[in-house]
């Protein structure tokens, strides 16, 4: 595998798939093309992701691929092909518009077909005192011709290019079974003759092979319909941002369209408004309900140097922000992204109906005209009519599309149904993991606590005092990004102290920061860190353990102070537990998953908070580093569980990449989206259980599409093929059979919709966000 940054990505929509069939020969080409390192194609998207090396393959190579595998990629979008991005919205409207012009043209072929059909069959039981079978025949001639060759034309364009690159789907077999039908009803209707000499009666199928071509379009539509619901979620999480902004521009508000806002431009925002892009506030004050795009409740207050999303709203204050983050880069455009590519994406669980697929189709065709042969010579008399009913019937019934869109249905709703609830699922192979988690590891800080932690006690040592010991520490916080930094920083400042210049500063992994502070009089070595980094640095903490028991018993966090080698003091500071997280936990352990506590905290602190949310004490392990959390999940997955470790992906990125399955809690634009498989938005512990029961509803309805499409074929083409004939006398008719296979598809991507309404087993949010949820299960 080459260095991941040198490998790029491209998502190339694909025209004339029609089963699963068509996504393994387009991969198989992809997968051979020279730089190409993986590519895989999601029939219910009808988009091929491919990762590739830039210096070694390019967009041309990629599309000639596609097009020596027999099909063709569809033309960018504006958003897409230009160098500057369009709105979100835009795109998206751009496709609905591509899939509602195809639609209609299916719905109409559809329509006139079936019409037509219903005709020629009444026409057909016209009395025959009145006209000749032959007069019949010849009348229906023209309309079955017509529609064999508009309607059906179609699925020969799409099996003669099949045809061409050596390969069948399942356009040949509907051509191949309708053509069937209308070449011997042809003969019949002009040559007679050649029927009655072989001692057979001059019946024609012309109203079987309109009412086939009929019924396998309106299924087509019915699923294209379908599908365009599955994609639902990406329109609703797009029609979140705004179209215009109040641009600011010499003392006066100009309203202008989204797209023309660029980084660095000021913005008017006015209670009701919705933010139109990511930015910093810059002037006013105000409270910002995220609850539509986080699901968090709470309205939170904004002020000068406060960071907003885009497409939030703001509900009582009038403040002017500077833009930051445009077009693609804001981060609804990046969720909105995560989830394409998660629907995009495939399970696990697809690679057994990937493989039959591949040889599907020809083993149909063989048992096709096995068929025919079996009755043609050794079947009752009409032989050659139960014969071609019966190959025809194989033909038209069996069905692989149900197969191909088993599972990407059903991924693409489940994960958009997550994004709703502001739970990104980075894609199939997350959501299947998800599902089997039995052992979830929890972080402490911005996980269970709120993340926001002040100072509470400052204890001096040493002779130093407070003031002195506020004044270095909160200088070398400066350099530091974890919350505990931020807050010694805030109490310093609150000061007016913490301005020392620093040098040599060095973050120490799970354990503190150290650096040289410039004070006023002089130049320290200072540490600041865990009870476990002074003793590692030979520090004697004896003079501090009554005071940071204490500390730790009230759930508080100790960083202890050294300055130029020497223990100085210890600052306590305080982090509430989240509201919900004694809930997150009784949800895990109600779904009979094992919840642990993994801190760097002491174990004073770290039990405190067990109690306070649930965690028995033997499932906690305290003062650890990010090796010490790693090796606690290596330990839990060698009792065989499956683990999930929850934090907040900055400092546990060992852990998250040792874990089964990686959880990156957070809050804002600085989520980390793409450094888990799965993130939770809005902050809320509770959302890791609603994304495992989220898992195992889509893994239940994946199980259920494939039952659902093998057994439909398992069951089915048997009959087709006159199984039920020796004991029952009964045979399938093709006109039925074509609505069986129309219906299989229809069914598949129906039972995946059912997903969308999904409801968690007790409330994660609110009534005001976007997955507020008071019921069971789906309904």
């Amino acid at each position: 595998m080459s260095d991941a940054t040198t490998v790029a990505e491209m998502s190339l929509p694909i025209e004339g798939m029609t089963c699963a069939s068509c996504v393994n020969r387009i991969e198989r080409f992809l997968r051979k093309t020279p730089g190409v390192e993986t590519a895989t194609v999601n029939l219910a998207t009808e988009v091929a992701t491919i990762r590739y090396l830039p210096d070694v393959a390019n967009r041309a190579t990629l599309v000639g691929a596609i097009e020596s595998a027999g099909y063709d990629v569809r033309s960018l979008a504006p958003a897409a092909a230009g160098s500057r991005p369009a709105t979100l919205a835009a795109e998206v409207s751009a496709g609905d518009l591509d899939r509602a012009r195809e639609a209609r043209a299916l719905l109409l072929r559809a329509s006139v077909s079936i019409v037509t059909a219903l005709a020629i069959m009444i026409v057909m039981f016209a009395p025959q005192a009145t006209f000749s079978v032959e007069q019949l025949n010849r009348f229906v001639l023209i309309p079955a011709t017509f529609i064999q060759v508009w309607a059906g034309g179609r699925f020969y364009r799409a099996a003669w290019r099949a045809a061409r690159h050596g390969t069948t789907n399942m356009d040949t077999l509907v051509a191949i079974g309708t053509t069937a039908a209308w070449a011997y009803s042809v003969v019949v209707t002009l040559w007679p003759e050649i029927v009655v000499a072989a001692g057979l009666e001059p019946v024609s199928y012309f109203d079987s092979s309109t009412i086939i071509i009929g019924l396998v379009l309106l299924g087509r539509w019915l699923e294209a319909r379908a599908k365009g619901r599955t994609t639902g979620a990406i329109r609703r999480l797009v029609g979140l941002s705004p179209t215009t902004a109040r641009l600011v521009r010499d003392g006066e508000d100009d309203v202008v369209a989204l797209e023309s806002v660029v980084p660095g431009d000021l913005l008017r925002l006015r209670p009701g408004d919705k933010i139109p892009v990511d930015g910093i506030v810059v002037e006013g004050s105000s409270a910002i309900d995220a609850s539509m795009l986080t699901g968090e409740p709470t309205p939170v207050t904004v002020g000068p140097g406060d960071e907003v999303i885009g497409a939030t709203l703001n509900t009582t204050g009038t403040f002017v922000m500077r833009a930051t983050r445009v077009g693609r880069d804001t981060a609804l455009a990046r969720v909105v992204e995560l989830v394409r590519r998660a629907q995009g994406s495939k399970a696990p669980i697809q690679r057994l109906a990937d493989r039959i697929a591949e040889v599907f189709v020809p083993i149909v065709l063989l048992a096709a005209a096995a068929t025919f042969a079996i009755w043609f010579v050794a079947g009752p008399e009409p032989r050659l009519t139960l014969a071609l009913t019966a190959f025809i019937s194989v033909l038209v019934i069996a069905c692989p599309c149900a197969m191909g869109l088993a599972t990407p249905t059903a991924i693409m709703v489940g994960t958009g149904r997550g994004a709703e609830s502001g739970i990104l699922i980075r894609g199939g192979e997350a959501l299947e993991m998800a599902h089997r988690v039995d052992a979830v590891v929890l972080d402490k800080t911005g996980t269970l606590t709120l993340g926001r932690p002040t100072v509470s006690a400052v204890t001096p040592a040493g002779g130093h005092t407070v003031r002195e010991l506020l004044d270095l520490a909160g200088s070398l916080e400066k350099g530091s990004e974890h919350p505990l930094g931020a807050a010694i920083l805030a109490r310093a400042r609150e000061d007016e102290l913490g301005f020392g210049h620093v040098s040599g500063f060095v973050a120490l992994a799970g354990g503190g920061v150290a650096g040289t502070v410039e004070s006023e009089t002089a130049s320290h070595q200072v540490l600041i860190g865990s009870r476990r980094l002074m003793i590692e640095r030979g520090l004697d903490v004896a003079a501090l353990e009554l005071a940071a028991t204490a500390a730790g018993s009230a759930g508080q966090t100790v960083a202890y102070v050294a300055i130029d080698g020497r223990l100085a003091g210890q600052i306590a500071l305080g982090d509430p537990v989240k509201p919900t997280s004694a809930a997150a936990v009784q949800a895990l352990a109600e779904s009979g998953i094992e919840v642990w506590l993994v801190t760097g905290d002491a174990r004073a602190t770290a039990d405190a908070v067990a109690r306070q949310v649930g965690i028995p004490e033997a499932q906690v392990e305290a003062e650890t580093d990010p090796e010490d959390k790693a090796a606690t999940i290596e330990r839990l997955q060698a009792r065989g569980l499956v683990v999930a470790m929850v934090g907040d992906g900055i400092n546990d990125a060992p852990a998250i990449a040792h874990a089964d399955l990686g959880v990156a809690i957070g809050t804002g634009a600085d989520v980390a989206i793409e450094a888990s498989d799965v993130t939770l938005i809005g902050g809320d512990p509770r959302s890791v259980a609603v994304a495992i029961e989220l898992s195992r509803a889509t893994m239940a309805v994946i199980r259920q599409n494939l039952f659902w499409a093998f057994a439909y074929n398992v069951v089915l083409i048997p009959i087709a093929m006159g199984a039920l004939y020796p004991a029952f006398g009964i045979t399938l008719n093709p006109a039925l059979a074509a609505g069986a296979m129309a219906l299989s598809s229809v069914s598949v991507v129906t039972n995946s919709l059912r997903l969308r309404g999904f409801r968690a087993r007790r409330p994660v949010h609110s009534d005001h966000g976007p997955a507020a949820a008071h019921a069971d299960g789906i309904h």
